[in-house]
């Protein structure tokens, strides 16, 4: 109790000194305490049923199981599970990523586990799992966005982190330039196991973005070479694909 009362003092002292921005509107949020103006909740718009059973996107006919990417191609994770509809948390993501506004985190993760919580629980992973960057990009920005979002969603679901389980070693272009083909491409060898003395049976990998599954794809199947079961993945935000 008393340990909890220094964090939140201390945690009163830190909005003092650097008040939080709301993810939403970038502005310092609206009212003390807060980690989201009130009157901008509503503009990140969750996913709602249907969604596809294999990677959570949205489905537009009620009567499909699965999306047209996932009917067509197949994946090597088993199950996934995103927030939030990509366009409507674009901007935002955008300066999670590139800008330094790391403190979107704490809202971003508490989002997470009180939409998404109970589907990650069920998953029982033995850990979760943020998709590095390469080392020159880590350097540069300073820091990992899915392994922030990672780290916020472990310490509220009480899940371990194993951030140095995969391991990026090859510096890629970025994903959004490219067709479907050149994607996966583009991730070949760009990852290894780097922790060869952790035997998992489930994992959920973290990051902020879902398009067409490529680099999901290339991290489980990987995994699963290094004899995990089962990989699951959680992203803030999905989009519609190639």
């Amino acid at each position: 109790m008393k340990f909890k009362k220094i964090e939140n003092a201390w945690e009163t002292l830190l909005n003092m000194l650097f008040p939080r921005r709301c993810p939403v509107c970038d502005r310092i949020v609206s009212v003390s305490g807060l980690r989201v103006c009130p009157e901008c909740r509503k503009e990140f718009r969750r996913l709602r049923e249907p969604l596809c059973r294999k990677c959570g996107k949205a489905l537009w006919d009620e009567t499909q199981e699965y999306c047209d990417d996932c009917r067509k191609r197949k994946h090597y994770f088993d199950e996934g599970a995103a927030l939030y509809e990509y366009a409507s948390v674009r901007e935002s993501i955008f300066r999670f990523k590139y800008m330094g506004r790391q403190e979107y985190k704490e809202y971003y993760a508490e989002e997470v586990c009180k939409y998404l919580g109970g589907k990650l629980r069920e998953w029982n992973a033995d850990a979760l799992v943020p998709v590095p960057v390469h080392k020159s990009r880590l350097n540069s920005r300073g820091y990992n966005q899915a392994q922030l979002l990672a780290d916020e969603i472990g310490k509220r679901l009480q899940i371990p982190v194993l951030s140095d389980y995969i391991v990026r070693i090859r510096k890629t272009v970025p994903q959004k330039a490219l067709n479907l083909s050149e994607r996966q491409n583009n991730l070949k060898k760009a990852f290894k196991i780097g922790r060869n003395d952790v035997k998992l049976k489930t994992i959920i990998i973290v990051d902020d973005i879902y398009t067409t599954g490529s680099t999901m794809d290339e991290i489980a199947g990987l995994c699963r070479r290094a004899g995990v079961e089962k990989v699951c993945f959680v992203v803030l935000a999905i989009g519609n694909g190639l």
